[in-house]
Formats: C-alpha cells, structure tokens, sequence
C-alpha cells in the first residue's frame, strides 16, 4: 500500500491536522515490508485519515512500540488505543481465547469465513468486549510446520525435537507427539533456531515470510487441504478510546476495520501461496500433510488440548461445540 503510513517516524513527521484526535496502533510484525497484518492496520489508518473526521492513526510496527504479549494489557486497559493481536497470546488472561488457535478446529480458509458469523465467534467478540477491547477487523492465518531437522507430517516426525508453538492448545498436542516445548512470540523463532533453542517451531504464513524463516528451515509444512494451524489475528481498539470518540469518528473506524477485513480475506489464501514461493526460492523443502497424517494429529489434539480445555475452561466444550457445528 504506496498511500499507506509505513513507519512511526514518517507518521510523527506528517503535520496533524488541527485538533485532530491522534491514535497509537501497535503490532508486532515488520512494517512496511508487505505482512498483511501491518497492511491492515496501515489501511485502516489510511481510510480514516481520508474520511476528513479528525482522526489520525499513527501506526508503531516491530514491537517499537509495546512488545508482543504486553499489547493486550496496553490496549484492555486504555494505555495503547489499537493493535493487531494473535488473540491466542492472551489466553493466560482469558483462556477462552485458547480456542483461537485449536488444532485442526478451522481447517480451511473458507471455514475460517464462516466462522466470523457465527454464535462462536458472538462469544469471543463478548469476552473480548468484556476485558476492554473491541474488534474493528477480523483475520484468520493459516499456518504449518518448520524445522531445522526433517519435514513435519505424522506425528511421530516431531517426537523429540524442541518446538515453538503459539499457544497452550497447540503445546499440549505437541507433547502428547514427544515434542518438548520452548515458549515465545513469532518475533523471536527466528533467533531461537538460529541459535538451536529451537528445533521446529509452527506460526502463520504471514510470519513464516516476514520473519524469513526460510533461512533457518531445512523443510516447511504447508496448509494445503488439511492446515492443522489456524490462528485468530484481529486488529482491535481499546473500548475506552473508541467510546470518547465522536460517532463520525467511530463510524469511520468501523467503515476503515471492514474495508481492511474483507481486503484481508482476499489475501488469506495468496499468503500460503507466497509463502511457498519463498521459501522454495531458498531451496527449502515442501511436504504437506495427507489427509492420514491430519487424522492421527487430529486424534492426539482431541486426547489433550480439545480435552484440557473442555475440562478446565469455563464454558470451553461449548465453545468447542460451536465452531464444530459450523459447516
């Protein structure tokens, strides 16, 4: 996006318009470097500068601002006015949100549509609103498997190696496959390969790119048909900033998180599709999980995380339940 605010320092260098209302977005991926979700909040701020309500969005990549796991708090509790958030990544505070990032629960890109209109997604947007944070825009990753030893498939292909992966759901399927666990954001996998912290770690197409995993990854596991990883990403607004907003201002929010949305859900599938290109140029190798391979992860997922958080989260088999009913 050429229009598009692409740094913090050009933002602060652009004259404001006279009394105009100045919000803080935060994220944690590389600015201006094409990541779809620095596009999106790029975009949103872009549309309501044009919209003329005296509103400017200066937008904070990398973690210049806030580092990743501490945007949720900067935002619930008004310190931080907008962020792009793996939702999963508050789960130690809401562990609901640990749903976002179930295995094999979305599966696809056009379930992961559906989704968003459903009494599911009714309840995270609840929880979300309950905690302080709004949604301006909905984002769905797929993702897969790297690592610096073999190619990711069945289950017993990541017995015994160090793995990240995003979340509790994600963590404890992998150790019910003999996976050991190292815990930390997206940003940081790229160092912990490099310095062999990290064996194989799994995270989204999006951030298998724009943190160039490619240069650390002997093989990469696709979505495909059967994409094992899907993750939860909206861009979201503290619900204290946006009620003190005039209702010109917050509709120009809303109108800017929807164009963003349905720009990003055009994109979703292309992100896969990138990240392939890209990390075959670097000569890594592709596999893919069969349908076979889905089945065994999936069974093992059900046996620990789908189990642990019907057991131990309040109200977490319905929620279960419903992003299972729909079609």
């Amino acid at each position: 996006m050429t229009a598009a605010v692409t740094t913090a320092a050009i933002a602060a260098a652009m004259p404001l318009a006279a009394g105009a209302e100045v919000l803080k977005a935060s994220h944690q991926f590389p600015g201006g470097k094409g990541d779809a979700r620095d596009e999106m909040v790029q975009m949103i701020a872009k549309e309501v500068a044009d919209a003329g309500v005296d509103l400017e969005i200066r937008v904070y990549p990398g973690e210049s601002l806030y580092k990743a796991r501490e945007q949720w708090s900067a935002v619930t509790s008004g310190q931080l006015d907008m962020t792009s958030f793996p939702l999963d990544y508050a789960a130690g505070r809401v562990p609901q949100f640990s749903v976002t990032l179930m295995p094999g629960l979305v599966r696809n890109h056009e379930r992961a549509q559906r989704l968003n209109d459903s009494p599911f997604m009714e309840e995270i947007y609840r929880l979300i609103e309950e905690s302080g944070a709004l949604v301006l825009s909905d984002a769905w990753l797929a993702g897969g498997f790297v690592s610096k030893k073999n190619c990711i498939t069945a289950p017993d292909s990541i017995s015994g190696q160090v793995t990240r992966a995003a979340g509790p759901a994600f963590e404890q399927m992998l150790v019910g496959a003999g996976a050991s666990i190292a815990s930390m954001p997206s940003s940081e996998i790229y160092t912990g390969m490099q310095t062999g912290v990290l064996d194989a770690a799994n995270t989204s197409s999006g951030s298998m790119v724009s943190y160039r995993l490619f240069e650390q990854a002997k093989c990469l596991t696709a979505p495909g048909e059967n994409a094992l990883w899907f993750m939860y990403e909206p861009v979201l607004i503290s619900k204290k900033k946006f009620e003190r907003l005039s209702e010109e201002q917050q509709q120009a929010l809303r109108d800017a998180g929807q164009k963003a949305e349905d720009w990003f859900a055009e994109q979703a599938a292309g992100l896969d599709s990138k990240m392939i290109e890209e990390f075959e140029k670097a000569g890594v190798e592709i596999a893919t999980m069969s349908p076979e391979d889905y089945d065994a992860w999936l069974a093992i997922a059900k046996e620990t995380s789908y189990k642990t958080f019907a057991e131990e989260v309040d109200g977490g088999q319905q929620l279960i339940d419903q992003a299972l009913a729909v079609e």
